[in-house]
C-alpha cells in the first residue's frame, strides 16, 4: 500500500549559513554602524540581540530575509518574547521542529473530514498517510498545502 509520512524539519546547515548571511548584511548596512546588534545561533534557538526596539525588528527583518533567500520557512521560528540585559534588547527565537501532538491530531482530523478513502496516524513527531491509490495520497498532499497551518511542512518517505 503506497504511503508517505508529513513531517515538520528544518536543516541546520541551511539555518546556520541562513545567520552567517544575515549577521555579513548586518555589516555592510550603514544604519548599524557603531551600533551594538548581533545575531546568533546555539543549540536552543537564534537571539537577536540590538540597543534600540526598532533596530530589534529591522535584524529581525533581515533574519527573516536571509531564511527566505535559503529556502527555509520563517513559520520554523517561533519568537519567545524580548528581555532587556543592560543596554540591550534580547529577542530568544526557537526553532520548531517536529510535529507537537496537538498539531498532529488537527493534521488528522482535517485528513479524516475530508472523507478521503486514506488513514492517517500519528507516529512519535511525524505522521503517516496510508492509501489504496497514489493520487489519494497526492490529493491530502495537495489538501494540507492549501491549509492554513501556522507551521512549515513537508512531504517525504513516499512509497509505492
Amino acid at each position: 500500500m503506497p504511503s508517505f509520512d508529513i513531517v515538520s524539519e528544518i536543516d541546520m546547515h541551511e539555518v546556520t549559513n541562513a545567520v552567517d548571511q544575515a549577521n555579513r548584511e548586518l555589516g555592510n548596512r550603514w544604519d548599524f554602524k557603531n551600533v551594538d546588534a548581533n545575531i546568533d545561533k546555539d543549540d536552543k534557538g537564534i537571539t537577536v540581540s540590538a540597543e534600540q526596539e526598532f533596530q530589534l525588528e529591522q535584524l529581525l527583518e533581515i533574519l527573516r530575509m536571509a531564511f527566505a533567500k535559503r529556502n527555509i520557512d520563517s513559520r520554523a521560528l517561533s519568537e519567545d518574547g524580548e528581555s532587556k540585559a543592560g543596554k540591550l534588547v534580547k529577542q530568544h527565537l526557537t526553532l520548531k521542529q517536529g510535529i507537537e501532538t496537538d498539531m498532529a491530531k488537527k493534521i488528522v482530523k482535517m485528513i479524516k473530514d475530508a472523507k478521503m478513502k486514506v488513514q492517517a496516524s500519528i507516529q512519535g513527531d511525524k505522521v503517516r498517510v496510508t492509501g489504496k491509490k497514489r493520487d489519494d495520497l497526492q490529493a491530502v498532499m495537495a489538501m494540507l498545502r492549501e491549509a492554513d497551518l501556522d507551521i512549515p511542512l513537508q512531504f517525504n518517505n513516499f512509497r509505492d
